[in-house]
């Protein structure tokens, strides 16, 4: 039976193990998952066990699977950098050379001068810095003054931190659009991100309501050749903004991994229309990997798993499942709380695929592009090797 839709999961930040180039990075002791099962004692992930992924990586509580049901192996990153952005557009295919621009020190002078010009706002911060940390620090100047928190990370992003009531959201959002524009060329940042939070000092919560401003992807995509082709992609979560909204049929916004897997399980037992079914669950990310939170982590995970054993009975058998991450964000590295540079997990399940292959370690993660372009029946130019005739019964 061929394969005519596609579910790609990617867990946000799951990294499997340091890359070979990760001490350049300050990351050579990184392993997300394997670090954080043995922090909290084991993780029980039984569906995800029985699709093999215990059987990528030593993961504590989760051993390999003697006979998995899903084929299975680890990617690495072709792409400098270890961003969300470059992440997610070299799993599409499109791989840098360069890395997108850092700004360790803060944004140059001029940048900003003429950033705060055109949006008519004034700003403070413009550091590198934790968002929950800042947003602590300069929240009373912030509420006193009205000016904008502006901070930077270890990776390619503008984020702008307001609170609700001083700075509305719509408004926030209007003024990261005018930051997109600004933050082009040799400051073409990733994203540029609006941070929202509520509360009083010493209480400041980030709400929901975070918006990513994506720089336009620097070349084609599958995404793009599969809608030249005629192909329909739904995008779940953060996936349009990734990618800017190109190659994109349609999309719905999400707030957490829970609405995440309810669109996709609601696609997935309704849909006729798409293709692909293009998902990020951002939480382990975002609001875990970043604050260092082991335990969260984990039960996010275990929950992820849940949400599998309910989706896994529900495909079709022409559908063809892929699981994969778009790097690490290792919390218990208790140095750092930025992503990390590592190996991603690559699970592939379908009723009628073949069970149990090795697909062993992949050179590139745009390997999941060219296996996208071999299902779909075109030829186009994506860096990659396809893992299709591995998996294909």
């Amino acid at each position: 039976m061929p394969f005519n839709r596609v579910i790609l999961i990617i867990i946000d930040a799951c990294g499997v193990g340091a890359l070979p180039d990760a001490a350049d990075y300050g990351d050579d002791h990184a392993a997300t998952l394997p670090n954080l099962a043995g922090a909290v004692g084991g993780l029980n992930m039984p569906n995800c066990q029985k699709l093999g992924l215990g059987n990528i990586a030593a993961i504590k509580g989760i051993p390999p699977a003697p006979a998995p049901i899903a084929c299975f192996g680890r990617m690495a990153e072709r792409s400098a950098g270890k961003d969300s952005t470059s992440g997610h557009w070299e799993i599409a295919g499109l791989t840098l050379d360069e890395p997108l621009p850092l700004f360790h020190d803060g944004f140059p002078d001029d940048l900003v001068g003429r950033f705060e010009e055109k949006a008519g706002v004034k700003t403070i911060g413009n550091v590198a810095a934790s968002g929950t940390e800042i947003i602590e620090r300069l929240g009373h100047e912030h509420l006193s003054t009205g000016a904008l928190i502006l901070y930077t990370s270890a990776d390619s992003v503008f984020q702008l931190a307001a609170h609700e009531k001083v700075c509305p959201v719509e408004r926030l959002y209007e003024i990261c659009l005018i930051a997109r524009d600004v933050c082009q060329g040799d400051y073409g940042v990733g994203r540029v991100i609006a941070r929202p939070f509520t509360g009083e000092p010493g209480f400041f919560v980030r709400t929901s309501r975070r918006r990513d401003f994506s720089l336009p992807p620097t070349g084609r995509t599958i995404l793009d050749h599969l809608a030249a082709n005629g192909r329909h992609v739904f995008a779940v979560g953060k996936i349009w903004d990734l990618f800017a909204g190109h190659g994109i049929h349609e999309r719905v916004k999400t707030e957490n991994n829970t609405e995440v897997m309810d669109a996709v399980r609601q696609m997935v037992r309704y849909d006729h229309q798409h293709e692909l079914i293009f998902a990020n669950c951002v939480d382990f990310d975002q609001l875990w990997g970043h604050r260092n939170d082991a335990r969260g982590f984990a039960r996010g995970l275990e929950q992820f798993d849940g949400r599998m054993g309910e989706l896994l009975p529900l495909l079709r058998g022409d559908d063809l499942l892929i699981i994969t991450a778009d790097h690490g964000c290792d919390p218990t590295m208790e140095t750092s709380t930025d992503h990390t540079r590592e190996y991603v997990p690559l699970l592939v399940y379908g009723r009628y695929a073949k069970s149990g292959v090795d697909l062993g370690t992949r050179e590139t993660f745009a390997d999941v592009a060219a296996t996208l372009a071999g299902l779909f029946g075109f030829d186009v130019p994506v860096t990659g090797r396809s893992f299709l005739k591995d998996v294909r019964q």
